[in-house]
């Protein structure tokens, strides 16, 4: 059975955390991605879907050409981050569920000319649930996250998935060791009763 966090696990990954608009220079390794996405894909997707597809950016000229595809306030925030994840989602994810979920024949509910809104609204669900995993591995690994939209995902579609035309952007994510100076004080947080209700 699983055991309570301790506090200061909570705090890193969750009050404490905060979304940075600088970093500080110091290099994310090809090792701490590849740690980052061994934590990403253990997290629940239904039927085990695993529609996330994802482009890390970690050469100065891959985060120019998505930079350039940001709003002005977001370039920054890319091109001087050590590493900046395009979360995508495949809207043929479906065609990987013989092997991902191999209980039974779940590629036949997604299949088909007529079943590209599910796949839409499944594919979007679940890679936004998996860049939410992506943004908390990289906190349990001691990196912090800037995630952002701002951006022209048709543009970044065409330049970045140009071979692979189902994939769609969902949103990017810097990553890396904020700098304290980028950020402001914490934003109003919701007491429970606010928009909570237990039945």
């Amino acid at each position: 059975m699983a055991e309570a966090l301790s506090d200061t696990a909570l705090d890193q990954l969750f009050r404490n955390a905060r979304s940075y608009n600088g970093w500080l220079d110091r290099d994310v390794s090809d090792e701490q991605i590849h740690a980052i996405y061994e934590l990403v894909k253990m997290g629940p997707t239904s039927a085990n879907q695993q529609p996330v597809r994802i482009v890390w950016c970690k050469s100065a000229e891959a985060k120019a050409r998505l930079a350039q595809y940001a709003m002005p306030a977001n370039k920054p925030k890319i091109t001087t981050a050590p590493v900046c994840a395009i979360v995508a989602m495949d809207l043929d994810f479906h065609e990987q569920l013989p092997w991902l979920f191999p209980h039974t024949d779940a590629r036949s509910w997604f299949a088909g000319d007529d079943k590209l809104a599910a796949r839409e609204s499944q594919a979007f669900r679940n890679s936004t649930l998996q860049g939410a995993y992506l943004m908390l591995a990289a906190r349990a690994l001691g990196l912090d996250c800037g995630p952002m939209s701002g951006f022209d995902n048709a543009a970044v579609d065409a330049d970045f998935f140009a071979g692979e035309p189902n994939w769609k952007s969902n949103f990017i994510c810097s990553i890396g060791y904020g700098d304290p100076a980028s950020i402001f004080g914490r934003s109003p947080r919701p007491d429970f009763d606010t928009f909570n209700r237990i039945l």
